[in-house]
Order: C-alpha cells, then structure tokens, then sequence
C-alpha cells in the first residue's frame, strides 16, 4: 500500500511538509500516561504566554484554510482543536494510549498529527487529494457524509474518505480502537519552520511507540521530490522519501 499528496496539491501548496509512520504491534495495554504529561506540559508552558491563535503554526494552518474556501475560525485543524481545548479545560481527552499519545505531541508542537488503523484502509493507494463529491466519510456516529468536490480528503481505493477538510476531522471508518494492531500515522506542516520541526516531531513519535510498545517503526519525510510511502502488512518502507533513523527497542543494541 502506499501513502501520498497528489501532484495537485503539491502544487498548490509548495510549503507542506509531511512525514509518514507506519507500525505494527500497538495494543491498548500501555500506559503512556507520563509521556503524555511531558508533551502536554510543553503546550501548557507555550500556552501560557499566548493562545494558541497567535502561533505560528496554527497561523499558516488558518491561512491554508482560508485559501480552501472555509472560515478558519469555524473549521479548525486538528492541532488547534486540541490546543484550544488544552487551554481551556486544562487537559486533553483520554481515548487510547497511541492515539493519546500523539495528541500530546501534536499540541507540543502544534502541528496536526492523524492516526489510523491501517487495517481499515482499503489499498494500494491512501491519497491527500481533492474530493470528487461521490467518496464516502463516515462520521464517528456512523453517519456518512460526501466530502464536497474540491474539498481536501485523504481518499482510499475505495473511495473511503478518511479525513474531511484535510486536517480538520478524522473519519470514525479509521479511527484507533482497542482491536487495532497497525496503525498510520500522518503530521503536516505548513509554517515556515516546518522543515526542521517536522523530522523533530516524527523522531519523538517514532522514539515514544519503540519505547512504549517495543515496536520497529518505519518513518519518512515525504516531499514534492519523493511524495510517496510504501507499507503492507509485513514490511514497510518509504519508496522515495528519506528514511528517518530508526530506534532500537528497549535493552536492544
């Protein structure tokens, strides 16, 4: 299976920088409270000299919207929706240790991260593109919904959209439960910083899931050069991107 931005959105939006994950072995029985603590009190920390509206990332995320054609106050990304909900109920919510997990690292570093059951995703091909009008999202009620056509979707073989208004909300079709084994994971940039932030933020992700789950992720940055990332059930590896260094597991060389 493989993961990309079409040509279209990458032309369109020259100053994305993603990074992709793809692991096996995740299970709900972790406890990944105090990591959890450690990135959120970061968020905490920033939030504290400024609302999560006057940050950079956010900004250019805002602005990504705007060009979309969507009020940027109404439809949020992902990593603002959980600032602000940081900033005012003082906490984020529980869902699963992985899912949780990258929440945290989402906030302290204020770039929308998506985590999906891989299993859920119907191959070979997951892309970030614009909608059709006729794929299908389906709502976390169960409700299903058709992204409208030029909206911004991550769409399946199958015509499965699991994302709506790109980094705005998750389909509940790929949402993380606690029967899920593999998982994608997918952050997004858009601010100027984006570059050196990225590979940053996919290094701890990467650091956190070996530590946690004694996994082997393989990760990379996806660019307009090397915009794809190859993974199937047995092995995975990125077909053009840069390889980040990977991490030994717990007592490991």
């Amino acid at each position: 299976m493989r993961f990309r931005h079409s040509d279209a959105i990458r032309s369109d939006y020259p100053e994305l920088t993603a990074a992709v994950l793809h692991t096996t072995g995740i299970h709900p029985a972790v406890d990944t409270g105090p990591a959890v603590a450690a990135y959120t009190s970061r968020a905490t920390a920033r939030l504290a000299g400024s609302a999560e509206g006057a940050f950079p990332e956010v900004l250019a995320w805002r602005r990504t919207f705007t060009r979309m054609g969507l009020r940027p106050t109404q439809y949020r990304c992902a990593s603002e929706s959980l600032l602000r909900r940081l900033r005012k109920e003082g906490a984020l919510p529980h869902i699963h240790p992985v899912v949780d997990l990258c929440n945290a690292i989402s906030v302290a570093y204020a770039v929308p991260i998506a985590v999906l059951d891989a299993d859920r995703i119907t191959g070979p091909l997951l892309e970030v593109r614009y909608a059709r009008g006729d794929e299908q999202y389906t709502t976390f009620g169960g409700d299903i919904e058709h992204p409208a056509p030029g909206e911004v979707t991550f769409v399946d073989s199958a015509g499965h959209a699991h994302a709506r208004r790109w980094t705005n909300r998750q389909s509940g079709h790929s949402a993380v439960g606690r029967h899920t084994s593999r998982i994608l994971v997918v952050a997004e940039a858009m601010h100027d910083s984006g570059a050196q932030v990225v590979p940053e933020l996919l290094r701890a992700i990467t650091r956190e899931l070996a530590a946690h789950w004694s996994v082997e992720p393989t990760a990379a940055l996806l660019t307009a050069s090397a915009p794809e990332f190859g993974f199937d059930d047995q092995a995975c590896a990125p077909t053009d991107g840069p390889i980040l260094p990977s991490y030994s597991r717990p007592g490991g060389a």
